[in-house]
């Protein structure tokens, strides 16, 4: 019988839908092909058709925006928010609306353009992670800026325009409306009992195994209960951390271990499918007094990987629910079985 599942963070209830249960083979999809490298702008040689870095990792001796990096940043060529200008908040009727103002950037993960994220060394993955970490600690300096969201977008079908290995980062003057039901659950658990909801996910999740998918010193690899897609999954550190950036060197290795070998199992058990995956954090709190005030007790960051294999269609749109034909014990039971 179909079952309904309430996140015990955001509130948010889904469908896990055991009538429509599939095996792991029967969401692949056709392999994409990588495209040219000739004409990518991401690729090393190409640098003067990116706007200028802002953050890189490269050779000794080799200048900025030329061939020799590692790990490249730069604004992104077709901006969702620019950097420019004031927010100017204002009134139309009922209406409310300010300028555009945040940031947009690429974050290029290797000059290799055949390379994908499970392809890569534990220091190439490492540089990646001190990238996102690099950034969000500059772009939280702007108190104009609320929150910083980094993303990944791997495959057509999970929104990607360029095959070169790349993440993203959108920087906004406000919270989302996604993240802003993870603070408030967040908080309101943390009200009603005392305890964060995040510690209490990762105490049960490690005693029940039952949507385990892997472990290691510092995080957790797990299917969420009520998980949204096949084969979600989440990585989430043990130590209780509401903002990423505070992560420390002995855990930078930890993360980059565990996210390379969470997306090797979704990828040898889907067949290479798109995904995306997002990196949730605490806002900004720079010079807002009280704001969040009980988010360093109640908040974890945390990564969350959705693999693309299920079309969103008008009931989730028009309900907010979301079905899932893939129950998450057991697709983290298979997960847990492959090794990489």
């Amino acid at each position: 019988m179909p079952e309904l599942r309430k996140d015990p963070v955001s509130g948010r209830w889904v469908i896990i839908s055991t009538e429509r249960a599939k095996r792991p083979e029967d969401f692949q999809l056709p392999e994409e092909k990588k495209g040219s490298k000739d004409s990518c702008p991401f690729c090393e040689g190409h640098e003067d058709k990116t706007p200028p870095e802002v953050f890189c990792f490269r050779k000794s001796g080799t200048k900025a925006d030329s061939p020799g990096w590692s790990v490249r940043v730069v604004p992104n060529k077709f901006p969702a928010l620019t950097r420019e200008g004031a927010l100017s908040r204002r009134g139309s009727g009922i209406y409310d609306l300010m300028n555009g103002v945040g940031a947009h950037e690429v974050v290029i993960e290797t000059p290799d353009h055949r390379k994908n994220m499970t392809d890569f060394s534990p220091k190439k993955m490492g540089q990646v992670i001190s990238a996102y970490r690099g950034r969000i600690i500059d772009l939280k300096k702007d108190p104009r800026l609320k929150y910083i969201l980094i993303f990944r977008n791997y495959g057509r079908e999970a929104g990607t325009s360029l095959a070169h290995p790349h993440s993203q980062l959108v920087a906004t003057p406000i919270t989302p409306k996604r993240v802003k039901e993870e603070l408030i659950g967040a908080k309101d658990y943390y009200l009603r009992k005392e305890r964060c909801v995040f510690c209490d996910i990762i105490r049960q999740e490690t005693e029940s195994k039952e949507r385990l998918i892997m472990g290691n010193k510092n995080f957790l690899a797990f299917a969420p209960f009520a998980a949204r897609f096949p084969f979600e999954s989440w990585i989430i550190p043990k130590r209780h951390s509401p903002d990423f950036e505070t992560i420390k060197e002995s855990e930078k290795d930890d993360l980059a271990s565990i996210l390379q070998a969470t997306l090797k199992k979704i990828s040898r058990a889907l067949g290479n499918p798109p995904y995306n995956y997002i990196l949730h954090t605490g806002p900004n709190r720079l010079n807002i007094p009280g704001y969040w005030q009980t988010l360093d007790f109640d908040y974890h960051w945390h990564i969350e990987i959705m693999p693309r294999v299920v079309r969103i269609a008008g009931f989730e749109w028009g309900s907010g629910f979301y079905i899932n034909p893939m129950p998450p014990e057991e697709a983290a039971k298979f997960l847990r079985k492959l090794t990489v």
